[in-house]
């Protein structure tokens, strides 16, 4: 059956976000004075997978290819626009201030990038009357009936595909090694935006091939997770461990979800 929304503008989803940015934006949020983190996570990938498992590709193509130790992984790192309180573009009746260039993520939400989960309304923060309403979101074919969501989904997971080896030679110019891992949590790095913004100057202008070092750390908070990777020859940090400089691990409560 079809699925409906309609936005109240309560502002919700305006408030104390973690908002993904593609590489340019991030470049934007940083220049007007916003703040951007880093959250890195890794899958083991010790050989490639069917092509016809479809969940495995999307994971290859919003990543990287690198090792931690002996082992191979992929990476995936995301920017995001970190805030507490309201949005610093949201104004005082709700309405967005830069509505008409505002990032794609809030060109799309409540609907889904990940062309592998469901809208779970549950999950949202828009209240219960948003769902109510006679407007389709997405039709009974699975298609979001919104041409401007249609459009925003479809540009976001591209730039996840075509800007992953970019944000990983973006880390190599910041440093970053540690990341979690897929499904257990995120290792978040905090750069300094100075160096964050000259970086990703360095980045959105060069071309290359380079491939990356094969020095990842990978961060668990969970000792078999550890004894299992380190029988694979990963390089590994208990989460604990993490110095308090700029980084931390963020555990799931379960799948996707931050605790």
């Amino acid at each position: 059956m079809p699925l409906n929304f309609s936005c109240t503008m309560c502002g919700r989803c305006c408030h104390g976000l973690r908002l993904p940015l593609g590489m340019a934006e991030a470049r934007t949020w940083l220049r007007e004075g916003g703040d951007v983190e880093i959250f890195c996570e890794a899958i083991p990938w010790p050989q490639e997978p069917p092509a016809d498992d479809g969940v495995a590709q999307h994971k290859r193509k919003r990543s990287f290819p690198t090792a931690s130790g002996t082992l191979p992984v992929r990476v995936t790192v995301s920017l995001l626009a970190t805030f507490a309180g309201a949005c610093p573009n949201l104004r005082s009746d709700m309405s967005c201030g830069i509505y008409e260039r505002r990032p794609m993520a809030c060109r799309i939400y409540p609907a889904e990038v990940n062309p592998f989960l469901s809208v779970d309304p549950l999950q949202k923060l828009c209240p219960p009357e948003a769902w109510e309403t006679a407007t389709v979101l997405q039709n009974d074919a699975g298609n979001w009936a919104d041409e401007t969501v249609a459009d925003a989904v479809v540009r976001r997971r591209g730039a996840d595909y075509s800007e992953a080896d970019a944000k990983g030679r973006l880390c190599d110019l910041l440093g970053v090694t540690e990341a979690g891992l897929t499904n257990e949590g995120v290792v978040t790095h905090t750069p300094e935006p100075s160096q964050l913004l000259a970086a990703l100057d360095v980045v959105l202008v060069e071309a290359s091939n380079e491939s990356f070092k094969p020095d990842w750390v990978l961060v668990s908070h969970r000792p078999n997770t550890l004894a299992l990777l380190a029988s694979a020859g990963a390089n590994l940090l208990h989460a604990g461990d993490l110095a308090d400089s700029g980084r931390r691990f963020i555990a799931f409560v379960e799948p996707g979800i931050y605790a």
